[in-house]
Order: C-alpha cells, then structure tokens, then sequence
C-alpha cells in the first residue's frame, strides 16, 4: 500500500522538489551576485525548508531531537553524522541554519544539478577528489580554517558514502582529524539520522510513502578531552547507540 501511495504522490513530488531546485538557483545567483553571502545564505536556508516541505507530499513524517541547551554560536562546530540518503543534507542545513553548515562533498556534485552545485560552489563547502587523498586532505584543511576564521559549521559524514540499508559503516578518520587540526577551537556534535534510507529503498521509483524520518542531536564532545582518536571513537558509539546498533559485548 505504501509503494502505491508512493507512485500517487511521486509526480507531486517531482513537481515540488525540482521546481525549488530550478527556482532557487536563480534565487541564489540574484542573492550571490548581487546582495552577498548573507542574503545567499537566506536564500539557501529558504530552498532546504522547500525541499523538506516536499518530501511531506509523500508523507515523510520528521522528527528532530534537539539539545536542551543551546548550542554555542561565537565558535566552529564539528558535526559528526551517519549518512543515509541524499535527503540529509538540506535537514542538516536546516537544523544548524543558525551555524551556517557547510560540507564536504565530492567533486562530482560541483557541476549540473541546478541549486545544490551553485551552494557547493559559493556558499563554503569543499568539494574532494576521492581518487586524490593529497587534494581532499588540503581542501578539508582549507574548510577547517575557514570555520575557525569565521566560527561556521563544517559537516562530514566520516562513513565515507552513504548507508543504503540503514547499518552504520565503521567511521574513517582522516576527516575528522584533518578539520579538528585545522580548527582547534571547535566543539563537536554528533548528529544520528534513521530512516531516511527508506525514502531511496526503491531509487525513486518510486518514494515509499509515510517513512518516519527521526535526526537526533547528541551531546557534543569537547575535542581537547580527548586524542583525536578517542574522540571519533566516542562519536561513533553515540550515534551508533543512539540508532540502537551497539556492538555486542563478548
């Protein structure tokens, strides 16, 4: 029933989703170009609430789990996060809009996808060779000193592709131990995504319908506590706790 609702809904979707694409990037050009990067990012924080909003036509029901406190704006922050579909991302950006989120991202989305390759371009995001660890380590270098200059957010998502079933993929380091080095003030926050892995079960084809989409914010680490290692490790087991995906103790 939920793959039938799916196809229903799918053509208001496409019309939803893509239409703010197209629509946004000339919003942001205008923005960009003509204003400067607070109205870009305005425009930008405009688009990801469009594209959430067109996920509810096929039922996508959000729940977002948030700090008590507040988190701190007059420094960088580190958000650590498990990555599960494409649909992350502009959730992502939503929910740290006030820490203006940026990204590390394959070079690949650089180019041709109307709005999301503009954002990546200019509005602070890195994009990385894969195939080029000397060129993604500088490029994530560079993100790191640029939110410890302006005191923004970078974003990696440290299993290196996304999770196409749900199960979290073993973290990689090198990322995360490049921003902290680059970025030594910045406090870092685990993020736990579930559910969203669903909305690509079908690859678009189509979207399964009423998927409960859940983003939890975790308590954040102190970076200076901890070795770099320690640190990603504690990242890790909080995510991977909080999705209720614990390793078995022997």
């Amino acid at each position: 029933m939920r793959k039938i609702l799916g196809w229903v809904a799918l053509p208001f979707f496409a019309i939803a989703f893509l239409g703010s694409l197209v629509l946004f990037e000339v919003i942001q050009r205008i923005a960009y170009f003509g204003f400067g990067y607070q109205a870009h990012k305005r425009s930008i924080d405009a688009l990801q609430l469009c594209l959430i909003n067109s996920l509810r036509v096929v039922g996508t029901r959000f729940r977002t789990k948030r700090l008590k406190q507040k988190l701190p704006t007059d420094r960088p922050l580190i958000i650590i996060s498990n990555h599960q579909s494409m649909f992350d991302i502009p959730l992502l950006i939503w929910i740290f809009r006030r820490h203006h989120p940026k990204f590390v991202s394959k070079k690949e989305l650089g180019k041709g996808i109307p709005s999301i390759s503009f954002n990546l371009k200019y509005g602070g995001s890195v994009l990385i060779d894969r195939k080029d660890r000397e060129q993604a380590t500088a490029k994530i270098g560079e993100l790191g000193q640029y939110i410890e200059q302006h005191n923004r957010t970078a974003c990696i998502f440290p299993e290196g592709t996304r999770s196409r079933d749900g199960i979290l993929k073993p973290f990689k380091t090198t990322g995360i131990k490049t921003l902290l080095q680059h970025a030594p003030s910045a406090l870092v926050v685990p993020v736990a995504i579930s559910g969203s892995w669903e909305l690509l079960r079908y690859k678009l084809k189509p979207l399964p319908f009423g998927v409960k989409y859940q983003t939890q914010v975790l308590d954040p680490i102190e970076p200076s506590k901890y070795s770099a290692d320690e640190m990603v490790q504690l990242a890790e087991s909080r995510i991977r706790k909080a999705l209720g995906q614990e390793h078995p103790t022997v």
